[in-house]
């Protein structure tokens, strides 16, 4: 495991690598709210045993810089990632995308399809034809989703957070999550989902994905309440040849209260993906 940065512009966010560190084809391990690369360091230390792995914080989130002037929006993001990628000296990804990290991971491989080379989904929105769910709807409204970050106490956060995982999460993972959400972060939550069309979170439509028919694997904890598990068969609109993996008794972040069960769906795929099978 190797812990750097990345600098994009203005916006420096830590690195967490594994594997051979000049490979230029890469596992690529993309975030959602909250979170952080650090949500994957275990999956990233699992991936590096056979290939190159990445993870990074999101511009806003975690321990990103956050400046105002970033455009915190998905195709503001996609190109993040492109820059990010560019610097790492990575040219071809497999991504492994979660949450809102599924919308930011697309859109850049929308933009950069000839580098896209395969995508494990977790708990993440369709490219089009999502909808919000209630704690969306309110950051997504003005004054309300200023008085919500305003109420948002430690114990509120964790409450919320927890919601929507019935095995419980980690507290150490509970803790760094509420630490990371700041004022900055909260700014980036509220620009991005006012940015963001549910109904199209991704700048392409399905029909692109499924012409280039990358190989797919959806992962879903099958007790997520923010994203239901009705959600997961839909990604087969845009891959159409996705398997897909349910996790019984998992919520919304599965990689934290079944990360065995998680290790066991996604590093199969990632080693076929790369031709690194054992």
């Amino acid at each position: 495991m190797r812990d750097g940065e990345v600098r994009v512009g203005e916006v420096r966010s830590p690195v967490i690598e594994a594997g051979p560190e000049a490979s230029t084809e890469a596992m690529v391990f993309v975030h959602g709210n909250p979170g952080s690369g650090e949500d994957w360091r275990d999956l990233v230390a699992r991936a590096g045993a056979f290939a190159r792995a990445v993870a990074f914080d999101m511009p806003g989130f975690g321990r990103a810089d956050k400046p105002p002037g970033f455009d915190y929006s998905v195709p503001g993001y996609a190109a993040f990632i492109g820059s990010a990628l560019r610097e790492l000296g990575v040219e071809r990804a497999h991504l492994v995308v979660h949450d809102f990290g599924g919308a930011f991971g697309l859109a850049w491989a929308a933009s950069d399809p000839d580098a896209f080379r395969s995508v494990v989904i977790i708990n993440a929105p369709t490219v089009s034809g999502y909808r919000w769910y209630l704690l969306a709807k309110v950051w997504r409204t003005p004054v309300a989703g200023e008085l919500l970050h305003w109420t948002l106490t430690p114990p509120t956060f964790r409450w919320l957070v927890r919601r929507g995982n019935p095995k419980g999460l980690p507290p150490a993972l509970v803790d760094r999550m509420r630490r990371d959400y700041d004022r900055g972060t909260q700014r980036a939550v509220l620009r991005l989902y006012r940015a963001t069309d549910a109904r199209r979170m991704v700048p392409a439509p399905p029909s692109f994905f499924r012409d280039l028919d990358r190989p797919a694997r959806v992962v879903w904890g099958s007790q997520d309440i923010y994203i239901p598990i009705e959600f997961a068969e839909r990604h087969k609109a845009a891959f159409p040849h996705a398997d897909l993996l349910r996790l019984p008794g998992s919520g919304h972040f599965p990689m934290a209260d079944d990360p065995e069960g998680v290790a066991a769906a996604v590093i199969p795929f990632l080693r076929h993906a790369t031709g690194m099978e054992a």
